[in-house]
C-alpha cells in the first residue's frame, strides 16, 4: 500500500493490528499462506476494511484455513458459503478458493508447501509473478498477486521506510530484501 496507508492504520481498529503485525511480515505457515490468498481474491472490487471485519467468519466458513479440508469441499459447502452473510457470497470467489486449495494440494506434492513453492520462484518481477499465478491458481489478478505477495514480504511497498514498523519488517529479511 502506500504510504498514507502507514500513517492511517495506526490506532485503527482492524487496520491498525493488521498494518502493526501482519502486512508485509513474512510468513512460513501455509494456513497464513492460503488465508492471504483468499482474504486478498474476496477483497477484489471492495475495501480491505470490510474483510478484515469478515474474516472471523471467513475462518470458521474455511475449516480455519485447513487446506485439505477446503480442497475436498463439494456442492453442499458451496451451497453453505453462498448462505453465510459472514463472508463474501460470490460463486466466483468460494470456487476460487476451492480451486486454490485444490492446486495446494498439488503444490505440496512437487514442492512440499506453499512457502517453498513461492521461495522456488523468488525473486521474480511483479509481472513475472502475475503469469505464473494466473498459470497456477484461479481469480489472480495483477492487483490481487501484487497485494498477496507485498503482504507477505515477496515484494517490497508494504511500508514505507519512515514507518516504525518498516524497520521491524526488515529485521525478519522478508525475501523481497533477498535477491537470490
Amino acid at each position: 500500500m502506500t504510504q498514507s496507508y502507514c500513517e492511517a492504520a495506526p490506532g485503527h481498529p482492524f487496520h491498525g493490528p493488521y498494518h502493526d503485525s501482519e502486512y508485509g511480515f513474512p510468513s512460513r505457515d501455509d494456513k497464513v499462506l492460503f488465508e492471504r490468498l483468499v482474504l486478498e481474491i474476496n477483497q477484489a472490487g471492495l475495501s480491505w476494511l470490510t474483510i478484515l471485519k469478515k474474516r472471523e467468519a471467513f475462518t470458521a466458513a474455511f475449516a480455519g484455513w485447513d487446506i485439505d479440508r477446503v480442497a475436498r469441499f463439494g456442492a453442499k459447502d458451496v451451497d453453505r458459503l453462498l448462505l453465510d452473510a459472514g463472508i463474501i457470497r460470490n460463486r466466483l470467489k468460494v470456487a476460487a478458493a476451492i480451486t486454490n486449495a485444490q492446486r495446494l494440494v498439488d503444490l505440496r506434492q512437487t514442492h512440499g508447501s506453499f512457502a517453498a513453492w513461492l521461495d522456488a520462484h523468488h525473486p521474480l518481477s511483479k509481472a513475472d509473478w502475475v503469469k505464473l499465478f494466473r498459470k497456477t491458481f484461479v481469480f489472480t489478478g495483477g492487483e490481487i498477486v501484487g497485494e498477496f505477495l507485498m503482504s507477505l514480504g515477496y515484494l517490497p511497498g508494504a511500508h514505507f521506510d519512515g514507518c516504525p514498523v518498516y524497520r521491524k519488517v526488515k529485521k525478519l529479511r522478508p525475501p523481497w530484501t533477498i535477491t537470490a
